[in-house]
């Protein structure tokens, strides 16, 4: 019974995105992180972010990424993703409230990661309750969930890249770097502190240069060569932002004359030789 619903789920909310998405004027589309683990969260992701004519969320319990279709003369996602975590769902931009994830069903609580990023006097912000599912410019009244550091996401994605060249496994590096091609795009220059910010305006080119030559790249070496470019600049970055565990600055002595990469594992795993040379290279400097 509970599969026969569960179909049935799925394909009410995919009539509702074709007729939805048919209506939505001045669209515009964006693919962004919430958190969530099942059909039951994708409905309410579906039935807090949805505003007729007016905005549109696709959520895959799989990969835990939402796809937002919206009208860019009447909204924006700030205000889609804030009534998302009014709904209990953490993500790319905003913490939920504590008592809005009390709330969810217990086969809907997905591990809060994010709250770890989130600092002591931002925890005790909250929204009041009946914020939840207006309007989106009602929602704008409502006094923020917690912001996520702009940061994070850039880190995260490099994190997956280094992991995906550990594995010698190119496509998903290649899939890691186009994400994080996106997080470089979406950082808000305004709201970095005055010591990322000056990183972040002298480094910014060579970060992105160097992530796109990791997606262009026609193989793993050529991949590895360009990380090894990319991560000098994450250290510079990675040396002034708030880290919330130590990050472990190591060296491969063989790798083009001498490589570094930053890793949140304080054992030694080689990016750039992979299996071949798993455990070549020593750290060199503690990031906390």
């Amino acid at each position: 019974m509970k599969s026969i619903n569960k179909i049935f789920m799925a394909m009410a909310l995919s009539l509702y995105s074709v007729v939805s998405f048919a209506q939505i004027k001045n669209a515009k589309t964006e693919t962004l992180h919430i958190y969530g683990e099942c059909e039951m969260c994708r409905a309410r992701i579906a039935k807090a972010g949805n505003v007729k004519n007016i905005a549109l969320v696709n959520w895959d319990e799989k990969t835990k990424k939402a796809e937002i279709t919206y009208d860019s003369e009447k909204t924006n996602t700030d205000e889609i993703l804030k009534r998302i975590a009014l709904a209990g769902h953490d993500n790319e931009k905003f913490l939920a409230p504590d008592d809005a994830y009390a709330k969810l069903h217990g086969c809907c609580q997905y591990e809060r990661t994010l709250k770890a990023y989130v600092n002591k006097e931002q925890q005790k912000a909250s929204v009041p309750d009946e914020h939840i599912g207006h309007h989106a410019n009602q929602a704008s009244n409502a006094e923020p969930a917690q912001d996520i550091p702009q940061l994070k996401q850039v880190f995260d994605h490099y994190f997956s890249l280094k992991d995906a060249l550990v594995k010698t496994d190119g496509n998903t590096a290649k899939t890691n770097a186009t994400e994080l091609s996106k997080a470089i795009k979406a950082v808000d220059i305004a709201k970095l502190s005055a010591e990322e910010r000056t990183i972040w305006e002298k480094y910014v080119k060579d970060f992105g240069a160097s992530v796109d030559k990791i997606i262009a790249a026609k193989d793993i070496s050529g991949q590895r060569k360009s990380f090894s470019e990319l991560s000098k600049t994450v250290y510079e970055l990675a040396k002034v932002s708030k880290q919330d565990s130590p990050v472990y600055y190591q060296h491969c002595p063989m790798f083009n004359g001498g490589a570094n990469w930053l890793s949140k594992e304080n054992t030694v795993k080689n990016p750039y030789y992979g299996s071949q040379m798993l455990t070549c290279g020593s750290i060199v400097e503690t990031i906390k």
